[in-house]
């Protein structure tokens, strides 16, 4: 099971080793996919590095009135008083199938349509809202009991809908879930345009680490600026952007515009994690929906699920994983200061990332990381690595390959040279003392 770690930055295992959350982003998973293609998916994502998976009890799309590949609804009668065993045996087996390959289930018990309505659905409330504070709690002790046990399981309340004047509901649900004897750790799933659990709960006991949704509206959405509001937060509690933009979905949800594709959520990944998130969630549009030949038309979507599992981005967010556990991740801090360089406009924005001791004069730091998505120059403060030799490494995030650039001596200041191999880039700068090998 995991837990906050002691600095209260980041998750551990039972153990105090590093957790790094890298989640896929599989919401259709439990209410689409039959046991074949949940193991083929399943397989695909472990093998390519993820280490949780992200899905819902409650699905968005038609799941209380579409049954499952085996004929099975969720609620009996859309009541959520009387849940179905049959479709959550179906769920429980998912969740073990995920931890025998080593996968955690980052589970929402609902969607949040269906407790309360979005002006953008066009819909009115009596069409798809069933849940109220008595019988939300009542549905979170049926959950928090059936999944008590479950040490892979990690709870998320919410679902992609603003909780203003639900508040009590969706707290009704975790209450009921933790009153059942669930220990495992819990969230909250906020609104995209940039909305995020601080926003409403950051005072609830029961949330143990915050999350945002800087969402599909545009490109190049900085989600560092969302990121550094929450990490400086009292209490402290971890932070991660939980929906950004997802691979192969339409900027804006305009079919006939722009599509993210790897760079996008690659700047999206870096940019979070160099500014203090304890991990990250990738997407990709097809896949959440699991569309397959025979679905109804997909409206923005254009790619098959069981296609789309080997689009690039996909692979490329186990290389930032890789990455940021190679060198000492649980004293990892956000390094904003050791870009020696103005962002031209946001697209451009540089992010550092170091270990060591707080403040100016700290010289403790093994090493630095900055990210651009651009592949020129970059200027950094080195002083905080102290005295002697630096090892300079350029690590391609599109295939994880790294290269020695350089070996000096410590000057305080270094310039990582431009490169052709763009269009992004990671430089690490290593104390050569430090003993560290190639990150990979």
């Amino acid at each position: 099971m995991l837990r906050v770690s002691d600095n209260r930055r980041f998750l551990v295992h039972d153990d105090g080793s590093p957790f790094f959350y890298l989640a896929d982003t599989a919401w259709e998973l439990l209410h689409r996919l039959d046991r074949d293609d949940t193991t083929l998916y399943l397989d695909d994502r472990a093998a390519k590095g993820f280490t949780a998976i992200q899905t819902v009890a409650l699905a968005e799309v038609d799941g209380l009135t579409l049954p499952t590949p085996a004929g099975e609804l969720p609620l009996h009668d859309r009541d959520p008083a009387r849940p179905n065993d049959a479709y959550f045996d179906h769920v429980e087996w998912v969740i073990d199938e995920a931890a025998a390959r080593g996968l955690f289930v980052a589970l929402l018990p609902t969607w949040g349509r269906y407790v309360v309505s979005a002006g953008w659905e066009g819909l009115q409330a009596a069409d798809h809202v069933v849940f109220s504070e008595t019988n939300a709690e009542r549905f979170g002790r049926y959950v928090g009991d059936r999944f008590a046990d479950k040490a892979n399981l990690i709870w998320v309340i919410g679902g992609d809908r603003d909780p203003t004047g639900v508040v009590s509901v969706f707290r009704a649900m975790a209450q009921g879930i933790k009153a059942a004897g669930a220990k495992q750790l819990m969230t909250f799933h906020p609104p995209g345009g940039g909305g995020g659990s601080a926003d409403w709960l950051h005072g609830e006991d029961w949330l143990d680490f915050h999350a945002r949704q800087s969402g599909h509206s545009r490109r190049y959405t900085p989600n560092w600026r969302y990121l550094d509001r929450d990490y400086a937060l009292e209490p402290v509690r971890p932070c991660i952007d939980m929906e950004p933009c997802y691979e192969n979905h339409p900027v804006d949800f305009r079919s006939h515009s722009l599509w993210f594709d790897d760079h996008d959520v690659r700047c999206a990944a870096y940019w979070a994690v160099f500014h203090g998130a304890f991990g990250h969630t990738y997407g990709c549009h097809d896949i959440w929906m699991m569309r397959k030949p025979g679905d109804p038309p997909g409206g923005t979507a254009r790619g098959w699920w069981f296609e789309s599992l080997h689009l690039p981005g996909a692979r490329q967010m186990g290389y930032l994983k890789r990455l940021m556990l190679s060198r000492p991740f649980l004293t990892r801090r956000p390094a904003p200061e050791l870009v020696l360089q103005r962002d031209r406009v946001e697209s451009d924005h540089a992010a550092a990332t170091r270990d060591g001791g707080a403040g100016a004069d700290a010289t403790d730091a093994s090493y630095v990381m900055a990210y651009s998505p651009l592949a020129g120059p970059i200027a950094l403060d080195t002083r905080v690595l102290g005295q002697g030799r630096l090892r300079v490494w350029d690590v391609n995030p599109r295939t994880g390959r790294a290269v020695v650039l350089d070996e000096p001596e410590n000057a305080g200041r270094y310039v990582a040279p431009a490169l052709q191999t763009g269009p992004d880039r990671v430089v690490l700068i290593d104390r050569v003392d430090a003993g560290f090998v190639a990150p990979r």
